[in-house]
């Protein structure tokens, strides 16, 4: 049986270090037996179709083809798309998130450990606009994002997670990709 994946890479073709065309990552993905493969955007947002899997383990052969490939350290997080849709429904802010260019979801790579959590919780960073969800913290920046505080950094360094945000639109245009 097959799944559909959404593919999010995080860090690339911000600036001028590791770039990746689209194109490109594309090729690679079909390569390594995905299907039906759509990208979003120049920033490293995928759509495939592939085994029934663990996402983890699809995510770390899709960073082993980037380094081979690319020659670049670039993390992968995968999700189902059953976990997009929760994401997406999970929305928190849906009554005052009114442009979904400053509504962010921070996507965590695993659950962070809940002790680590109780000591560093960084909702607390923004407890008006920040919620923590399944392995993802919402936060509505009404200010744009370079002017809310730094959720997203925070739980890298204290829970111990890779952590990739995109904005609503994104989200919700993955979402509508998955068909």
């Amino acid at each position: 049986m097959s799944t559909r994946y959404v593919v999010l890479l995080r860090g690339i073709n911000v600036g001028k270090a590791k770039r990746i065309a689209m194109a490109d990552l594309r090729v690679m993905l079909t390569d390594l037996g995905y299907t039906d493969v759509k990208t979003l955007l120049n920033s490293g947002n995928a759509v495939v179709t592939g085994e029934d899997g663990d996402p983890d383990e699809h995510a770390g052969r899709i960073h082993a083809a980037i380094a081979d490939r690319f020659a670049m350290d670039v993390r992968c997080l995968v999700l189902t798309g059953e976990r997009l849709r929760a994401i997406v429904d999970g929305h928190p802010f849906v009554e005052i998130a009114d442009n979904g260019s400053r509504m962010f979801a921070h996507i965590l790579d695993a659950a962070p450990d809940p002790a680590l959590l109780a000591e560093h919780d960084p909702v607390a960073l923004d407890p008006e606009r920040a919620r923590l969800g399944d392995r993802v913290v919402y936060q509505w920046c009404p200010d744009g994002s370079m002017e809310a505080p730094p959720v997203a950094t925070y739980a890298e360094k204290h829970l111990g997670v890779t952590v990739t945000a995109r904005n609503w639109n994104t989200m919700t245009k993955l979402l509508d990709l998955l068909g």
